[in-house]
Parts: structure tokens; C-alpha cells; sequence
């Protein structure tokens, strides 16, 4: 098979789809009902004419009108005999009506037309095979396309049905997924809680040692904040521990409140630096979440200021303006060279914060500035 042959047989059902389309099937059927009319027309009275067009034309509304065409079909059945129109009619009440009462009723007005169509015949009552032939033959003519309307309004109900499976099945994966993934976290936090408190714990007893065997009033001073700050370290790493347990086994023991704007001014005193802080945040009491995003915001920048900027001046800001909470952390550039190494960090807190804001509606921005400092701004909307 050459290169060409594939292309010719991919690009074949794209060059029979428009025999599907929706203009297609609403348009050749009329057609061929117009020629079955001119067929049968010749040598007709024109009224008989006018009602073969009526039967024609009706057609175009079928699929909004059914019922409505299927009975001015009929009187060009009646009077002219002719078969496509009616037959179209019946199909379209029959693949539009649920229930079987109207197609059946139409197919059989449309067989007892066909059988009693005018002019009458002189021997129409006789008991003759003829006759009883043609009774057959208008009974199948009104029932074949009440049955195939049928058979098509169950293959689009089925079709419908199928679509609504698959698409509650995909929902049902999705919701699994998300449970997995939502039972990884999980796991993970728990995990990273064992292994960071482990550390912490031994950062805690090693403060504690030298705070006892240090004759230094700054060495006992240091180990003492660093033996506080572990404590506190940890009790924060089992409150998140403890708001995934609580919420994966129903465990009822009471937590501990989440930080909230109160608890900013505590934080900026115990962080050490040289902070000058203005918060005023409106006589409106904010949702949980504003509140602890921006105590977050506000931790988060003390912390990196500790880390990468130390002896710089801090100016921390929170303000309401117009239903939205503005938290601003600024510092300078660092002023104590002598300082440390700058403790490792991941990248993350920045990212968490972003996050933060964006789940609230707000938004997150950070950067250096001009004088050489770093800035953090929260808008946080109630």
C-alpha cells in the first residue's frame, strides 16, 4: 500500500459527512417527496396540486412541528396518493413522541387513508385477494416508518444514556483521583511532621544543654530563644498533623485556634528585628481565612528578612481599604555583614503565599526594591 492510499482512506468519512449533516437530512427528504408529488400530479386538478404542495412544504417543519405535519400530509394522501410526504410525517411523529399512543394513532390513519383514498373504488368492500392485499400492503406502509421512528428515538435515548455513564464515570475517576491525591498529601505531611520534628527535637535538647552548662549570659539568652522557638516549631507542625487526622478519621479532640490578627503583634515582638509596625484593620471583622493569610504573610517575611537580610530596618503594614486587607512587609538592605550564612531554604513559603491569595480571590506580589531591600504585598478581599 503506497503513502497515498492511507491519506485517501482517513480522508474518506470526511468526504461522506455531509450526507449526516443537519441541512441534509432535513433537506432530501422534502426533495424527494417533491418528486414523488410532480410524479403524481400529472393530469391532477390543480386543488389536488396545491394540497401535494402543502404536504411538501410542511415537511421543512417537522422536526419542531411533527404532529402538526403529519396531519396536512394526510389530505395529499387522500386526495392525490401520494406516499413519501405521509411516510415522512409518520417517522418524524414517531422519533419525536415517547410515548406510543400519537404513532401509533398517525400510522394508522395514514394505512386507512392509503386503503380508503379517493376516489373510492366500486369493489373496495369486496372480499377479494386483491383487496386483502392491498389492506396488507397499507398496513405495512404505515407501520414500517412508525416502527423505524421508534427504533431511532430509542437509539438517540441509548446514545444519550451512554454519554451520561461515561461522563459520570470520568466524574467518578476524577473524584478518585483527587481523593488519592488529596490521601498522598496526607501521608506526606505526616511523614515531613515525623522527620522535621525529629530535627527539632534534637535543635531543643541541644539549646536546652548548652542553656544549662553555658556560663555566658548571651550564650544561655540565645539557647533559651532557640529552645522556645522549637517548642513552637513543633506545636504548630502537630496542629496541621492534627487538622489531617481530624478530617481523615473523625477524631473529636479539640485543636488549637489558628493564628489570627491579634496574634500579629506577639509575632512581630518575638521575631528580634527592628520592626516598625502599623496595623489597622477596620472596625469589620474578617473571614478566618483573610486573617490567617495574612498573619502567614507577615511570619513569612520576618522569616526570609531573618535569613537573607539581617540587621536590616523592617516596616510591617496592615491596612483595610475598600473591603480588601493590604499586608505590606519591607526591609531594608542588610546592615550586619558579620552576620552568619544565610540559612537554606527551599523556595516554597513565597509560592505557599501566592497560593494563598489567589484561593482567596486576592493577589500576591513580591520583589526587590530600589534601595536594595525586598518587599511582600497581600491583597487579601473579604
Amino acid at each position: 500500500m503506497t503513502s497515498a492510499e492511507p491519506a485517501a482512506e482517513a480522508s474518506a468519512p470526511h468526504r461522506w459527512a455531509w450526507l449526516r449533516s443537519p441541512r441534509t437530512t432535513l433537506l432530501v427528504p422534502v426533495v424527494a417527496a417533491a418528486l414523488d408529488s410532480a410524479l403524481v400530479a400529472k393530469g391532477s386538478e390543480p386543488w389536488q396540486i396545491a394540497l401535494s404542495a402543502l404536504s411538501v412544504v410542511a415537511l421543512l417543519g417537522r422536526r419542531r412541528y411533527p404532529l402538526t405535519v403529519a396531519l396536512l400530509t394526510l389530505p395529499g394522501a387522500f386526495f392525490n396518493e401520494i406516499w413519501l410526504a405521509p411516510l415522512t410525517g409518520v417517522y418524524a411523529v414517531s422519533a419525536a413522541y415517547p410515548k406510543p399512543r400519537i404513532p401509533v394513532a398517525c400510522a394508522v390513519s395514514f394505512a386507512l387513508i392509503e386503503f380508503f383514498h379517493w376516489p373510492f373504488a366500486p369493489d373496495l368492500f369486496a372480499l377479494s385477494r386483491d383487496n386483502a392485499l392491498y389492506a396488507i400492503q397499507s398496513a405495512m406502509l404505515g407501520a414500517g416508518p412508525a416502527a423505524l421512528g421508534m427504533l431511532t428515538r430509542t437509539r438517540r435515548e441509548l446514545g444519550e444514556r451512554v454519554t451520561e455513564l461515561t461522563e459520570g464515570r470520568q466524574r467518578e475517576s476524577r473524584l478518585i483521583a483527587e481523593r488519592v491525591l488529596t490521601a498522598e498529601r496526607a501521608r506526606l505531611a505526616r511523614e515531613m511532621h515525623d522527620v522535621v520534628s525529629h530535627q527539632v527535637s534534637l535543635i531543643s535538647i541541644q539549646a536546652g544543654a548548652i542553656q544549662v552548662a553555658s556560663t555566658d549570659p548571651a550564650s544561655r539568652d540565645g539557647a533559651r530563644t532557640i529552645r522556645e522557638l522549637s517548642v513552637r516549631t513543633l506545636d504548630e507542625l502537630r496542629q496541621m498533623v492534627g487538622v489531617l487526622r481530624a478530617a481523615g478519621i473523625g477524631n473529636r479532640t479539640p485543636l488549637a485556634p489558628q493564628p489570627t490578627l491579634a496574634d500579629l503583634p506577639r509575632l512581630i515582638d518575638d521575631s528580634g528585628l527592628p520592626v516598625t509596625h502599623r496595623i489597622d484593620t477596620g472596625r469589620r471583622d474578617w473571614p478566618e481565612a483573610v486573617e490567617r493569610a495574612a498573619y502567614r504573610t507577615v511570619q513569612e517575611g520576618l522569616t526570609n528578612i531573618r535569613k537573607h537580610a539581617p540587621g536590616a530596618r523592617v516596616t510591617v503594614r496592615v491596612a483595610a481599604r475598600g473591603g480588601k486587607l493590604h499586608v505590606e512587609v519591607r526591609n531594608g538592605p542588610p546592615t550586619d555583614r558579620t552576620a552568619a550564612a544565610p540559612l537554606p531554604g527551599g523556595g516554597h513559603g513565597l509560592v505557599g503565599l501566592r497560593e494563598r491569595a489567589a484561593l482567596l480571590g486576592g493577589s500576591f506580589t513580591a520583589g526587590p526594591t530600589p534601595d536594595g531591600g525586598f518587599s511582600l504585598h497581600a491583597v487579601l478581599p473579604a
